[in-house]
């Protein structure tokens, strides 16, 4: 009797293992579900600078996005003194997400957009582009 209860009772926690390990595993895909990708566009043709939000997820990454606009002032993007010169949110567009801030003033000088991380997509800068 006292070898059955005792064969019953490894079978309970073997089994209780079992369990615990496959909610872990559920738990863990579900939380490390990755964010959608974002890329920005940008362009300023006679001054007037514009561009497009991008994603694999429109809906949920393009769609209302705020894109800042800088007038990067060193070498690189975000070297602490870029100044902002215009912030937008994407909107539909045909089948495409636009942002503008119209003319800024910023003819010759080197502009870029950026799209700040937002919960389930990734945050992406546009390349730094000379405005027209």
């Amino acid at each position: 009797m006292r070898e059955e209860t005792l064969v019953k009772g490894k079978a309970f926690l073997a089994a209780t293992a079992i369990v615990a390990v496959g909610g872990l595993a559920v738990t863990s895909s579900v939380g490390a579900r990755a964010d959608a990708d974002t890329k920005v566009t940008i362009k300023a043709p006679g001054g007037d600078v514009y561009g497009y939000v991008k994603s694999s997820k429109p809906k949920r990454c393009a769609d209302d996005r705020k894109v800042k606009v800088y007038r990067q002032k060193g070498g690189a993007q975000g070297g602490g003194d870029d100044i902002k010169i215009g912030t937008d949110n994407a909107s539909r567009n045909g089948d495409r997400y636009q942002w503008s801030i119209g003319q800024p003033g910023v003819s010759g000088k080197k502009i870029y957009a950026r799209a700040g991380k937002i919960p389930g997509c990734k945050a992406d800068n546009s390349p730094t582009i000379r405005a027209g």
